[in-house]
């Protein structure tokens, strides 16, 4: 699942609804999530996406990319939860969701 493969959309899209695909991300994987782990969680996030916003003089609530990563999330979960099949997604994706499934027994 890369670039716009990620999209249930068949047909032409305009540019702020295309998904380029290999794009760098940040995973955190914890062993356990408490009140600490959450706040830091959130610290992290809120600091990474302003400096990002202020190096790439872009505007960090672009809608269009919050709701493809919802579509991209909630595919994410259904193959978590177990309910699709993860035959389609790229080497990196399937080995953190690997390590999810390999942390949660």
């Amino acid at each position: 699942m890369l670039g716009d493969d990620a999209i249930d959309d068949d047909g032409p899209r305009p540019p702020h609804k295309r998904y380029r695909g290999n794009q760098p991300s940040t995973t955190v994987l914890l062993d356990q999530l408490t009140p600490h782990t959450l706040g830091a969680l959130i610290a992290l996030y809120e600091h990474k996406v302003f400096v990002q916003a202020v190096i790439w003089d872009i505007n960090p609530f672009d809608q269009w990319g919050v709701e493809l990563g919802k579509q991209i999330a909630t595919e994410t979960q259904q193959i978590i939860d177990g309910q699709a099949p993860a035959d389609h997604m790229d080497a990196s994706t399937r080995g953190l969701i690997d390590a999810f499934w390999a942390a949660d027994k």
